[in-house]
């Protein structure tokens, strides 16, 4: 029998990136428009493809192969990684995906075998002064040469008014990277950690602002920042001062995903007590009025005023 291995090299910003992608689809957009140049509006379908692939090796066995992102927008199939480490092997393994992909949607015809690569991309949450802007791959045949790039997007180069500018939210979670090479400094001082914590203010109000004039959902609000936080968590995890400064974002207890929980379980199950037990959670735990719990809950108008009752 063939033998599958996972690829175990999952991070926890690839969870963060794949989680913001399943959840809040239309994030990416702005993304790939900066990548590829595109200009996609924000409301085009985000359609997701696999993101398991089979990659066969010498000795005959098989090893299990999972991409970060990989989904359609219109008639086109986009690949993007995130990548959280400098490696060599960074592009080999773009290579492998990209095959793969294309293979998925292969065309058989008359013995010509038709594939077409994906537009692939790769965001670097660290990078160096030699990070290239882009990669390439170049592949030789009897029939002559075939090359294509791939765009390497560099996460700390984006300032937030860049980010706010062009609509960069899926970038947000990912900003702390761009201070972290002082966090040593800033745990010696407080007041060394004043541009972080005045950057993070802006994030909080820039998305409160996105939120008000309906430019961005409630649920998509709290899962940014519920992702900041997993981020923090990760990334600062021997840092306490600068933890301290990022939950400038959000006042109380760090949640594990507590919008989608909740969403899922209260919503769901149906039962009043148990939507009102839901409700309160929530109203507690990410500091919102009733009104806002209910909105972000998806709450009928109808069930409204009994749920009032009950808080």
């Amino acid at each position: 029998m063939e033998k599958c291995e996972k690829n175990l090299s999952s991070t926890p910003y690839d969870d963060v990136f794949r989680t913001l992608l399943a959840d809040c689809r239309s994030l990416i957009i702005p993304v790939i428009n900066e990548a590829f140049g595109e200009h996609y509006s924000e409301d085009e379908a985000v359609e997701p493809e696999p993101n398991e692939h089979f990659l066969n090796r010498q000795d005959g066995e098989q090893e299990e192969r999972v991409t970060d992102s990989c989904f359609r927008i219109l008639k086109k199939t986009y690949h993007v990684e995130c990548q959280s480490t400098l490696d060599n092997t960074m592009i080999v393994r773009m290579f492998e995906y990209d095959t793969q992909i294309a293979l998925t949607h292969h065309q058989l015809e008359d013995q010509v075998l038709t594939v077409r690569f994906p537009e692939s991309a790769v965001m670097y949450l660290r990078h160096s002064s030699k990070t290239a802007d882009e990669m390439r791959i170049r592949i030789l045949t009897r029939g002559g040469e075939v090359s294509y790039g791939i765009p390497v997007m560099k996460v700390q180069n984006y300032s937030l008014d860049e980010i706010f500018e062009k609509r960069l939210l899926f970038l947000l979670p990912f900003y702390l990277f761009r201070y972290e090479k002082q966090f040593r400094e800033m745990d010696s001082s407080e007041q060394k950690l004043e541009p972080l914590k005045n950057d993070y203010e802006r994030i909080r109000q820039h998305l409160i602002g996105l939120e008000e004039a309906g430019q961005l959902t409630s649920y998509s609000k709290v899962l940014i920042v519920d992702m900041i936080y997993k981020v923090m968590e990760n990334l600062a995890v021997r840092h306490p001062i600068v933890q301290k400064g990022v939950r400038a974002v959000k006042g109380g207890k760090v949640l594990d995903h507590e919008a989608k929980r909740i969403k899922q379980s209260g919503v769901e199950e149906g039962s009043l007590d148990t939507l009102a037990t839901s409700l309160r959670n929530l109203m507690s735990n990410l500091s919102v009025s009733s009104d806002e719990a209910m909105k972000l809950l998806g709450v009928a108008e109808s069930m409204k005023p009994k749920l009032k009752t009950m808080l």
